[in-house]
């Protein structure tokens, strides 16, 4: 009883929430604009919150990261604000539409390519094509789950474009295109269509796999015109050097000691869903996935970790990890706090002197108990050589994940169960500022 009051008198919820950053102004058309729009990515934040971080702490060529890459929003903002981005993330899925997001490509070499694949597709998928040669050109990737999600027409139909694709053989120009595969893979699937968890349609409609891919292709394609007239054609002729983008551990930064001014990210809810099953159907045809209970132990607060007893460098963590008991939720959330508490480590390092990082995150429960994140991330930085520059309290008038909670158990669930409550109804940006 005692620990639950002290939890709540801890929390944050009393800060008044700062209208301006919900930008309830904001259509779709806005939040997806350039390349914002390539890929439906679950849980990320708009633009124009990177954006307005990014250009009230910063100033033009200084270093800006996201150690939880995502889609690489931050990343996309930071060098459409002239700035250099560096992004980093445990998905391979996540690194390369980031990287696709990021990089020019010649406007004429891109058109030349996609009118070539859909003469080809055109013929090949209406069998205009030497049967004895179809094996040559068709991959099919070899994992069991590739059946659980795909009929075989679809299978069939989609290998044929996936390979096509393949034989492209400029690297930016054929990640390109399979970042537009990627997007129509669960309309392509058993996928529930409306479900973010992985759930099985047996009756979903038959889409055609080819004119879903073209008409994405031809969507990119637009958005990227749009990245290309705002880009600095500085960074543009050099883009390797104002844009790193890579897959690994948010504790393992491409940057040197002290040289970022700002850090823009949004880390993953531990009482979330699993963000590795969300990813699992792209993951599967590109070969990034071949067993994913071990494709999940990648992933940050992973209940598969068997840590050590550790200092959290918080004692309201403490007490949340203690009230959750000894079981596999109190393992996973042990697990968060000490994996987030070794990339705070990082942030440490690569920032310079009073350089800022801003974390967006907001708090959750799990069988009544309160998670709070926010306030453990607060004390976490505090006790490690950072100060409390700002805390905004946002809400969140629309965000990629689950809107309604069990108020019993903490489990999503669907809109019209009984008992809900809103799942992350507000957030918190912490602008935490290295000593």
């Amino acid at each position: 009883m005692n620990d639950t009051i002290l939890l709540e008198e801890t929390t944050l919820a009393a800060i008044p929430i700062d209208y301006s950053w919900s930008f309830v102004d904001k259509t779709i058309k806005d939040t997806s604009y350039i390349t914002h729009g390539y890929y439906t990515y679950p849980a990320k934040f708009i633009p124009q919150l990177a954006s307005r971080l990014i250009k009230e702490h910063s100033n033009e060529n200084d270093i800006v990261i996201d150690t939880f890459l995502g889609s690489g929003t931050t990343v996309v903002e930071a060098i459409v604000n002239n700035r250099i981005g560096i992004g980093t993330d445990i998905n391979d899925i996540a690194a390369l539409i980031a990287k696709v997001k990021t990089t020019p490509i010649k406007t004429g070499e891109l058109l030349q390519e996609f009118s070539d694949i859909d003469f080809d597709l055109q013929n090949r998928l209406n069998g205009q094509y030497d049967f004895f040669l179809k094996k040559s050109f068709q991959v099919v990737p070899q994992n069991d789950r590739i059946d659980y999600w795909f009929l075989p027409q679809q299978k069939e139909k989609l290998s044929i474009i996936f390979s096509r694709i393949l034989e492209v053989k400029n690297n930016d120009i054929r990640n390109f295109f399979l970042v537009a595969f990627a997007q129509i893979l669960k309309s392509c699937s058993i996928w529930l269509q409306k479900s973010v968890k992985p759930t099985r349609d047996q009756n979903k409609k038959i889409y055609e796999p080819l004119t879903l891919f073209l008409n994405q292709s031809k969507k990119m394609i637009k958005k990227h015109f749009e990245f290309d007239k705002i880009l600095n054609p500085k960074i543009k002729q050099d883009i390797d050097r104002y844009r790193v983008v890579q897959c690994g551990d948010s504790r393992n930064l491409p940057c040197e000691k002290n040289k970022a001014t700002l850090i823009v990210t949004s880390p993953p809810y531990v009482t979330s869903y699993e963000y590795a099953d969300l990813h699992q159907l792209p993951s599967l045809w590109f070969g990034y996935l071949s067993d994913l209970p071990e494709f999940r132990k990648k992933f940050i607060g992973s209940a598969y970790k068997d840590r050590d007893k550790i200092d959290l460098k918080s004692s309201l963590a403490e007490k949340i990890v203690t009230q959750l008991g000894e079981n596999k939720k109190g393992r996973e959330v042990k697990n968060y706090f000490a994996d987030m508490l070794e990339t705070f480590f990082e942030m440490k390092r690569v920032l310079k002197k009073g350089g800022r990082t801003c974390v967006v995150i907001g708090n959750t429960e799990f069988n009544k108990i309160k998670i709070l994140n926010a306030e453990v991330f607060k004390e976490q930085f505090e006790n490690i050589g950072f100060r409390t520059h700002d805390i905004i309290h946002r809400e969140i008038p629309s965000k990629m994940l689950p809107s309604t909670r069990d108020n019993d158990t903490g489990q999503f669930v669907k809109a019209n169960d009984k008992n809900l409550k809103l799942a992350y109804p507000s957030e918190y940006i912490l602008i935490m500022e290295k000593l």
